[in-house]
């Protein structure tokens, strides 16, 4: 019988407890980090850097949510593994702006304390022996500790060395779902053998777009509270607050419920939550954060002209937002976003054309093609509502 841990089959409509919101804090520290250390190191080096300390964190975070989809987060033992994983999240993201200095063993040492207390505590407490929770639950344990032998050993790398290791690594925790968690000589595990509660699961990805939303706040008011207020900065200010009310509005106005309606309809859900959530989203996430390194570059020099560098990390958030967008769109309902592209290709003119203009026209450029994908989404929406009246 499956203990009391886990979430009653017949449970429907559950949404994200206070706990999992508490949890959550962790990330806004975790992604603060990665934009800085980022901003710090805006090298080919230092992004790539940022991307693999960015998947890590998101990997942490996505399966942790898969299991509380599951589990009960009201019990007394899913209360105690959250905190646990709170606590061993803080210490990951405390290492991030070292985890390719001193503190890449405290880095790679969390990640997989994370990963594997998790599962474990998924396979043997929270399920019966002989039962396809174990069976799943043991499966994606079995992967973890083999790619934890590469986060180890890149801990206790320097170098190079360190970042190959964690490629490695990090190729077998994203290449895992792909094969269903393969392993010789056990039966395959197919996509019905996950059940996804579809209101929970789209709640929760839709918080860590919040979260990361949030840090591009954070780092708006962080900014221009250290700058004279004259007009230049504050338009740059306003700006970055239009494109990230812009940004949210993309994605909790049009992408946030067409995912959950298609996982909703989905007779086998796994793959399309997998597509959509755990490898989709981490694009949206990558791309927001780019969003906020540029918003800062812009209002720190309003009036200067920005270097190459600094103009496509400001238009490549806009950019590689808008095209996650569209990839997500095709993904779940096979329609091809023109409106989307054409914003990116917007964004991509600007990068090129705009080594000549103030940082706060070029802010401003980005900023209304934004607004100009906004507008098209509420025309086509409000298009769709109308026939279905009619």
């Amino acid at each position: 019988m499956i203990r009391p841990v886990r979430r009653s089959a017949d449970v429907q409509g559950q949404r994200a407890t206070t706990l999992e919101l508490f949890y959550d804090l962790v990330f806004v520290f975790a992604i603060t980090r990665v934009s800085h250390s980022l901003l710090e190191h805006l090298t080919w080096v230092g992004v790539g850097q940022s991307v693999l300390v960015l998947l890590a964190v998101w990997w942490s975070w996505n399966y942790t949510t898969w299991a509380t989809n599951e589990l009960d987060a009201e019990s007394v033992p899913v209360r105690l593994l959250l905190m646990w994983l709170m606590l061993a999240s803080l210490l990951m993201a405390i290492a991030i702006p070292e985890a390719f200095g001193e503190r890449g063993l405290l880095f790679a040492a969390a990640y997989l304390a994370i990963q594997v207390s998790r599962h474990a505590f998924v396979a043997f407490a929270a399920a019966d022996r002989g039962t396809p929770e174990r069976e799943r639950a043991a499966r994606i344990l079995t992967w973890f500790l083999f790619a934890g032998v590469f986060w180890i050993a890149g801990g206790l790398a320097e170098g190079e060395m360190r970042v190959a290791l964690w490629i490695v690594a990090l190729a077998l925790d994203y290449g895992a779902p792909l094969v269903f968690f393969w392993l010789p000589r056990r039966p395959h595990l197919g996509g019905r053998t996950w059940q996804v509660e579809t209101g929970h699961f789209a709640e929760r990805f839709g918080l860590f777009v919040i979260i990361a939303l949030g840090e591009t706040i954070i780092t708006t008011g962080a900014t221009t509270a250290e700058l004279p207020l004259d007009g230049p900065t504050v338009l740059a200010f306003c700006l970055a607050f239009a494109g990230t009310a812009a940004l949210w509005w993309l994605y909790f106005a049009s992408i946030a419920e067409l995912a959950e309606h298609a996982l909703d309809e989905e007779s086998t859900r796994t793959a399309m939550a997998r597509d959509v959530y755990t490898y989709g989203h981490v694009l949206i996430v990558a791309s927001i954060i780019l969003a906020a390194l540029g918003d800062e570059l812009v209002i720190a020099h309003p009036t200067h002209h920005l270097s190459t560098t600094h103009l496509w990390v400001a238009a490549g958030g806009p950019a590689l937002y808008l095209l996650s967008q569209a990839a997500l769109r095709f993904r779940m309902a096979r329609t091809v976003s023109v409106r989307s592209l054409a914003g990116v290709l917007g964004c991509l003119l600007v990068a090129v054309a705009g080594g000549h203009l103030p940082a706060v026209v070029v802010s401003a450029l980005l900023v209304a093609i934004l607004v100009a994908v906004v507008v098209a989404d509420l025309r086509d929406t409000r298009g769709a509502g109308k026939a279905v009246r009619a």
